[in-house]
């Protein structure tokens, strides 16, 4: 492998939620990465949300599921604050997927918990996710590319930690994920139909 190449795959973007263009910085780096990992157009794009409402630090992933399925319904999302997807039945949920799409571009999105100084940070990174890191449970890795959300420290009584999030903050962060992956949609879909009838890409 080239030296690169290994630093194309080991990047890790990472944007507050609230400084300048972070909804457009994240938009970008997604839709680049879509493109990356999808360049012929021809596999469908899941977004795996994951995490539950029964915790306000752990429902990162179902609200961004909830808020991206009404600014693009069509879309083909798996965990919503009605139907989330989490440790329980994330084999199910996956299992799913198999069932239903050919080698799909998976883009799995679920909070963290991190230092102190990098709560509200959004990561973006090429590669699969662990999901249950931050409560030590093993979980199956899933996604291409994954979206992750710092929303509490890590370290101590994580249990307790994510239950004592402030809700502001995740609905905050999940608000800008969700919009950013609209944006890389819209724009990965309007290029597909330009490259299917003209054969030509917007990069």
């Amino acid at each position: 492998m080239k030296i690169n190449q290994l630093i194309k795959e080991t990047t890790k973007y990472s944007y507050h939620y609230n400084e300048p263009h972070c909804l457009s910085k994240i938009g970008k780096v997604t839709y680049d990465l879509m493109v990356d990992l999808n360049p012929n157009y021809n596999k469908e794009i899941v977004y795996l949300c994951i995490g539950t409402d029964r915790a306000t630090g752990d429902c990162l992933g179902p609200l961004v599921g909830t808020r991206l399925s009404l600014l693009v319904p069509y879309a083909n999302i798996f965990g919503t604050l009605q139907n989330p997807c989490h440790a329980t039945n994330l084999t199910e949920i996956l299992n799913n997927i198999d069932t239903q799409f050919n080698n799909p571009l998976i883009i799995a999105i679920d909070a963290s918990l991190g230092n102190a100084d990098r709560i509200g940070y959004i990561n973006i990174k090429k590669g699969s996710l662990k999901p249950g890191t931050a409560l030590k449970k093993v979980l199956p890795e899933v996604g291409d590319f994954h979206i992750s959300g710092v929303v509490n420290v890590a370290g101590f009584l994580e249990h307790m930690v994510l239950q004592n999030t402030r809700l502001y903050l995740v609905y905050s962060m999940a608000d800008i994920i969700a919009k950013s992956l609209y944006l890389a949609h819209f724009r990965f879909e309007r290029n597909m139909k330009s490259s299917c009838t003209l054969g030509v890409l917007d990069f």
